[in-house]
């Protein structure tokens, strides 16, 4: 038994003016957490030798609300048994002019 879908939808976009990059995330999720490069200080370093600084990075992570168990009102987050767990997270890129 599977617990059906939610409906494919934009959850987030992001786009970088220099260079008209374009990030979109879409997803069957019903919310999205958003984590920022706030605690970024280059003691971490990437591919090619990039090192991270402050706010160098983000991440759009698709999800339920964390909180969904204790608010009747949100979209429930619970599996039983025997059911299983499906979601679709697309991460689309592209360039605007």
């Amino acid at each position: 038994m599977n617990k059906p879908l939610g409906k494919l939808g934009l959850v987030a976009r992001v786009t970088e003016s220099t260079t008209g990059r374009v990030m979109e995330v879409l997803s069957t999720e019903p919310g999205v957490q958003f984590y920022t490069g706030n605690f970024l200080d280059g003691s971490i370093t990437g591919k090619g030798g990039w090192v991270y600084q402050l706010r160098n990075g983000l991440c759009f992570e698709p999800q339920h609300y964390p909180d969904s168990p204790n608010h009747p009102q949100f979209p429930s987050a619970e599996l039983k048994p025997g059911q299983t767990y499906q979601s679709t997270i697309i991460y689309r890129f592209s360039v605007q002019p």
